[in-house]
């Protein structure tokens, strides 16, 4: 289990440091391409991200540490960090259609 958690908790971390990747290289884009800050898929990219980010931080390390906990019922965690993997990446592929469809929302 300890080697499942620590495989988990470096996948979790690698997540949180790919974000600025992402933020850093989706600034660039913008600066050096034709879009605006006002683009429609931009922005919405930018709420999906933000909400991500803090979904990322309240849902997987919370739940992580009470894995330390011997009262805590690990099935229980196990379907909570399950549920919570399937959130995370509905809320990527929410932000990589807005990237890469680049669909047209408002005027």
């Amino acid at each position: 289990m300890q080697a499942h958690l620590g495989t988990f908790r470096f996948v979790v971390w690698l997540a949180k440091h790919a974000g600025h990747v992402l933020v850093f290289s989706g600034t660039l884009l913008v600066f050096t391409g034709p879009w605006t800050w006002d683009t429609p898929w931009i922005l919405m990219t930018l709420i999906v991200l933000f909400c991500s980010l803090f979904f990322l931080a309240r849902a997987f390390s919370p739940t992580l540490r009470k894995f330390d906990d011997e009262a805590c019922d690990k099935v229980e965690l196990a379907r909570k960090l399950q549920r919570a993997v399937w959130i995370y990446l509905g809320l990527l592929m929410i932000m990589l259609w807005f990237m890469v469809g680049k669909p047209y929302l408002w005027f």
